[in-house]
């Protein structure tokens, strides 16, 4: 059993920024990432043509901000670039392949016990640590409800966490449930590619129209 501080139980841009305050004020920590790379939701499960909804000064991490030659909402190329530095500059080191199975606190030594697993060997690792950092995040898993009918369609169903751009889906029909960011970045998407898009929605959709800077000094 590995003993350390703190383990940290994810490797996305919350659990990058704790162990990077973590190694800022030099106490061990260990991240335990289950996929094979840091920021996965970012690198695998996010479409070409997204970009961050908030502008880049509401996105840095702790410790390094955005350059000024930044893109106000920075595409997600951009992005993926600023993580993959900040994890180099800040000496982030997480150990990938591992699946946390279990976390329990062990009152007698007022310390948490972690079990996971090593996807690389196969094996079942043990860490003792005084402090848990659960940021696991709540986007990992697709959530697809179940609607009647579904198992006899013949068309193509996928996620919006499968989707990576709409070439693939010109002169298909198309239908797009959810008007969320995702919903209407790919429905505008899969248009662009010549789709026959439609959007379906549960609640009245209200638009607003895109704020810029000299807007908003101006309510100020």
């Amino acid at each position: 059993m590995e003993e350390v501080t703190v383990v940290i139980v994810g490797a996305g841009p919350s659990g990058l920024a704790t162990a990077a305050c973590l190694n800022h004020l030099s106490i061990p920590n260990v991240v335990l990432e289950k996929e094979d790379c840091h920021a996965s939701l970012w690198k695998k499960r996010a479409y070409d043509r997204v970009s961050l909804h908030l502008a880049k000064e509401f996105c840095s991490l702790p410790l390094m901000p955005h350059s000024r030659s930044t893109p106000t909402y920075m595409p997600r190329a951009t992005f993926v670039r600023y993580l993959d530095k900040y994890v180099e500059k800040m000496g982030i080191k997480p150990r990938y392949m591992r699946s946390v199975e279990e976390a329990k606190w062990e009152e007698g030594e007022k310390r948490w016990r972690v079990e996971a697993w090593n996807g690389a060997t196969g094996e079942r690792e043990e860490y003792s640590a005084e402090f848990l950092v659960v940021a696991s995040g709540e986007n990992g898993l697709g959530n697809v409800p179940e609607v009647a009918g579904m198992e006899s369609f013949g068309g193509e169903i996928i996620h919006s966490s499968k989707y990576k751009s709409g070439r693939e889906f010109e002169g298909k029909e198309v239908l797009v449930v959810g008007c969320g960011n995702s919903g209407m970045e790919i429905a505008f998407d899969l248009s662009n590619y010549g789709a026959h898009t439609s959007i379906v929605v549960r609640s009245p959709v209200r638009s607003l129209y895109t704020f810029s800077n000299l807007t908003f000094s101006l309510l100020s």
